[in-house]
């Protein structure tokens, strides 16, 4: 069977990564990845493909720089025409992105089944533009791929049992990607040394949700609460260019480390080197917890209800106060023993057995 794998932001190139591998193993795959370039700078794209080997895309749209509409619309024009030209037998989308819908989009209206890595999230908040893409990939999905037990819920929940979809529990494929990689990056990644980070305790922090960096309320205060932690544990914090230009137009300033983004093999080397976690990325929280990190979000909300449940993140919103308490309460604080959450490395192995039960009828 042909697949044609959509790709186009940092985590899907990830988890991409974990299934092309997977392919390979199976004769009877044949994958085109399409990489849509809404990230496009170097060091949010092409690094992941060179890093983790990932077969380079046979179709670059190079879309980017667009509003959300603008953006979609442009993606779903291209993605149908590369569907007429290479007829597939299924679409795979990943996650929640413009990517993700426009080329769920694109395949539904051709009646070519869509498949959905990492469905059922869902953070019940219609603010964010993900959790619009995520619903409506779901909706038009023939088949799902869950990574946890509250995934299904939401699903069930929504009324999938009633639907003609298929949907199951598989695991997480980032877990699938961090156990594999590991060793790698300790091997590869040059940042720990390049920032002399060999001895010195630090906390790792990413902002990129529009819920933060879209809202300068939001946006200072969290600056605010990280210029305070860093007065007691050096705060590194790798930043798209995008939000460095709000800081610099907007005259926040930072008084901890700001980098440029890194590639997959550095942010794994600074995951198990630091001593907490302070992200609004719904990816990041996972990786935390799969090196043993304590996470504070700076979301209002996760998807990752389980890691919060079983007191593996917190959630502090945006609320300078909370986030500092929260930091000197988690830093250096002894991880708990890790339930298997997301299976444990075995989650592409268990998408690659269903996607042949199902076309191979």
């Amino acid at each position: 069977m042909k697949i044609i794998t959509i790709v186009g932001a940092r985590p899907q190139f990830v988890k991409a990564a974990v299934l092309s591998r997977e392919f390979k193993k199976h004769t009877g795959i044949q994958e085109v990845i399409v990489h849509t370039g809404q990230h496009f700078d170097s060091n949010m794209s092409a690094v992941f493909f060179d890093e983790m080997q990932i077969p380079q895309p046979q179709y670059s749209l190079d879309i980017n720089g667009m509003g959300h509409g603008a953006m979609t619309g442009a993606m779903l024009a291209q993605i149908e025409q590369i569907i007429i030209n290479e007829r597939p037998d299924a679409v795979m989308v990943y996650g929640d992105t413009n990517s993700t819908l426009a080329g769920a989009l694109a395949a539904a209206k051709m009646h070519v089944p869509v498949i959905h890595v990492e469905a059922g999230l869902r953070s019940f908040n219609m603010h964010m533009p993900e959790e619009i893409n995520r619903i409506l990939t779901d909706r038009i999905s023939s088949l799902l791929f869950c990574p946890t037990d509250a995934a299904i819920e939401n699903l069930e929940k929504e009324g999938f049992k009633d639907f003609t979809a298929n949907y199951y529990k598989v695991g997480d494929v980032m877990e699938d990607a961090a156990i594999f990689y590991s060793g790698e990056s300790a091997r590869r990644a040059k940042v720990i040394q390049e920032l002399k980070l060999e001895t010195k305790p630090f906390a790792l922090c990413t902002i990129h949700r529009a819920e933060n960096t879209d809202d300068l309320n939001n946006l200072r205060s969290i600056v605010s609460a990280l210029n305070e932690i860093n007065r007691t544990l050096s705060i590194v914090l790798p930043l798209h260019p995008r939000t460095k230009k709000i800081f610099e137009v907007n005259n926040i300033s930072p008084e901890f480390t700001v980098i440029d983004p890194v590639g997959y093999f550095d942010m794994i080397e600074l995951l198990k080197k630091c001593t907490l976690v302070l992200t609004d990325s719904g990816g990041l929280q996972k990786e935390a917890f799969f090196f043993g990190k304590y996470c504070i979000t700076l979301r209002e909300q996760t998807e990752w209800i389980e890691l919060v449940e079983n007191g593996y993140n917190y959630i502090a919103g945006t609320d300078d106060k909370k986030i500092v308490r929260l930091a000197a309460k988690l830093a250096g604080r002894e991880f708990p023993d890790k339930k298997n959450l997301y299976g444990n490395g075995a989650a592409a192995s268990n998408i690659c057995k269903i996607i042949n039960e199902q076309f191979n009828r």
